[in-house]
């Protein structure tokens, strides 16, 4: 009986499949690609509320000038009309990049970057030459609160337009060293979602802002 009840210890217990493949993909990835692009959703719209309260903010003391000079006394529309051009050139030519990216084109992609990327430079010494000028002239942000207000907003949106441009010139590096791999390709994506959002944000700007600001 002792023979008819005794197992081969190899067949007692199941090998255990101790392979990459089974917690890994192909990639070396542990997690799946939906997972990065719905945390930078997120993010995005963690931003949204941080300008959305200085939209707020904004709104509530755009007339407390505190016998002061007024956004119809300070705001050069031509000047911020070629600023927002700038701004939206650079959304178009990154859409070219990722057009470049589709078509697997690496000195398409790098090209269309850098012309994003002088764009952008464009729009933030556009808008250092505002505020060095608005500042030369008495009005700084300590000035008034709508000068508070003003300087918060543009120059909080003016910061991310500087992160997005170091996060480009890092990702011309990445692609230009490593191709259009996965990796690279989601993390374009994620650039084109982060700058079309300042985009959108900036046109709020120049209509709240700006074209209401010059209202009497």
């Amino acid at each position: 009986m002792s023979d008819a009840i005794a197992l081969n210890p190899a067949d007692a217990v199941p090998p255990v499949d101790t392979t990459p493949d089974r917690f890994y993909d192909l990639a070396g990835e542990h997690h799946p690609q939906q997972g990065t692009l719905l945390g930078f959703w997120l993010y995005l719209m963690s931003d949204l509320l941080v300008f959305a309260c200085l939209f707020a903010t904004f709104g509530v003391l755009s007339r407390s000038f505190a016998a002061g000079p007024t956004g119809a006394d300070l705001f050069d529309l031509r000047l911020v009309a070629v600023n927002t051009a700038m701004l939206l050139f650079s959304s178009i030519t990154y859409g070219f990049a990722m057009l470049a990216m589709q078509r697997r084109h690496i000195p398409g992609v790098l090209a269309w970057l850098a012309v994003t990327g002088l764009f952008g430079l464009a729009f933030i010494g556009i808008e250092l030459y505002e505020f060095a000028h608005l500042i030369h002239e008495g009005a700084g942000p300590q000035r008034s609160a709508f000068l508070s207000a003003f300087f918060a907003l543009v120059g909080t949106h003016g910061l991310h337009v500087t992160f997005g441009i170091v996060w480009l010139v890092v990702l011309m590096v990445q692609v230009g060293r490593f191709g259009l791999h996965a990796p690279n390709q989601r993390r374009l994506l994620c650039l084109s979602m982060f700058w079309h959002f300042l985009d959108v944000v900036w046109i709020g700007v120049f209509t709240f802002v700006y074209l209401m600001g010059v209202l009497p």
